[in-house]
């Protein structure tokens, strides 16, 4: 590499490195596969998100039966309960840019802007 452009690489790199991450706002657009909308610009699909557990669906299965002893068991319970919605379409989200802009953390849903 040229002298030249290693010192436009290192000045690029300082750059980056005083603004490591950027804040944007975003809007989900689909659900599987998971697209948000950012700034009603550009969309970006799963493979540039990041998305943490807490923003995922969550259901447990209450499942329940009643009997003992070899007498015949009848489910007393069985459904399922959603402990959280995950992400859903219209749903506004707080993105970070992690350095470089080739991943977005979505960080967590907007309640007010």
């Amino acid at each position: 590499m040229a002298l030249g452009d290693k010192i436009k690489q290192l000045g690029a790199n300082a750059v980056n490195a005083g603004n490591p991450v950027v804040v944007m706002f975003g809007t989900v657009t689909k659900e599987k596969p998971l697209e948000i909308l950012i700034d009603q610009r550009f969309a970006l699909d799963e493979d540039f998100l990041i998305v943490p557990e807490q923003l995922t669906r969550y259901e447990i299965d209450l499942k329940h039966k009643h009997g003992t002893n070899g007498e015949d068991t009848k489910d007393a319970l069985n459904e399922k309960i959603v402990i959280r919605e995950g992400l859903k379409v219209g749903d506004p989200v707080l993105l970070l840019r992690v350095q470089g802009g080739q991943k977005y953390v979505v960080w967590d849903k907007v309640v007010n802007q």
